[in-house]
Protein backbone atom coordinates (compact mmCIF):
# COMPACT_ATOMS: atom_id res chain seq x y z
CA UNK A 1 0.00 0.00 0.00
CA UNK A 2 1.31 3.41 -0.95
CA UNK A 3 1.62 6.22 1.61
CA UNK A 4 1.29 9.99 1.36
CA UNK A 5 4.50 11.68 0.20
CA UNK A 6 4.04 14.74 2.44
CA UNK A 7 3.05 14.95 6.10
CA UNK A 8 0.98 17.30 8.24
CA UNK A 9 2.89 20.48 9.05
CA UNK A 10 5.31 20.12 6.14
CA UNK A 11 6.07 23.24 4.08
CA UNK A 12 5.32 22.84 0.37
CA UNK A 13 4.99 24.86 -2.83
CA UNK A 14 2.42 24.62 -5.60
CA UNK A 15 3.83 23.38 -8.91
CA UNK A 16 2.49 22.05 -12.18
CA UNK A 17 -0.72 23.59 -13.39
CA UNK A 18 -1.00 27.36 -13.30
CA UNK A 19 -3.11 28.56 -10.41
CA UNK A 20 -3.89 32.18 -11.20
CA UNK A 21 -5.85 32.74 -8.01
CA UNK A 22 -3.33 30.91 -5.78
CA UNK A 23 -1.06 32.82 -3.44
CA UNK A 24 2.63 32.58 -4.27
CA UNK A 25 5.11 31.13 -1.80
CA UNK A 26 4.90 28.67 1.01
CA UNK A 27 1.95 26.51 1.97
CA UNK A 28 1.58 24.25 5.00
CA UNK A 29 0.02 20.79 4.79
CA UNK A 30 -3.01 20.87 7.11
CA UNK A 31 -4.62 17.49 6.41
CA UNK A 32 -3.97 14.28 4.51
CA UNK A 33 -6.95 13.21 2.42
CA UNK A 34 -7.79 9.92 0.71
CA UNK A 35 -6.70 9.17 -2.84
CA UNK A 36 -8.90 10.23 -5.74
CA UNK A 37 -8.25 9.09 -9.31
CA UNK A 38 -5.11 7.31 -8.12
CA UNK A 39 -3.52 10.30 -6.35
CA UNK A 40 -3.48 11.33 -2.73
CA UNK A 41 -5.07 14.68 -1.93
CA UNK A 42 -3.94 17.28 0.61
CA UNK A 43 -5.56 20.23 2.33
CA UNK A 44 -3.02 23.08 2.33
CA UNK A 45 -2.99 26.62 3.72
CA UNK A 46 -1.09 29.79 2.86
CA UNK A 47 -0.70 32.59 5.38
CA UNK A 48 -1.73 34.95 2.56
CA UNK A 49 -5.15 33.37 1.94
CA UNK A 50 -8.10 33.14 4.32
CA UNK A 51 -9.11 29.60 3.32
CA UNK A 52 -7.53 26.25 2.62
CA UNK A 53 -7.21 24.52 -0.77
CA UNK A 54 -7.37 20.88 -1.75
CA UNK A 55 -4.68 19.77 -4.20
CA UNK A 56 -3.35 16.52 -5.62
CA UNK A 57 0.07 15.18 -4.69
CA UNK A 58 1.53 15.92 -8.14
CA UNK A 59 0.74 19.63 -7.67
CA UNK A 60 3.10 19.89 -4.68
CA UNK A 61 6.84 20.06 -4.15
CA UNK A 62 8.97 20.27 -1.01
CA UNK A 63 9.65 23.89 -0.17
CA UNK A 64 13.38 24.60 -0.41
Amino acid sequence: MQNHKYCIGEKVSLVGRVQVSAAHGEYKVMRLLPAESGQFLYRIKSEFEPGERVVAEDELAVRS
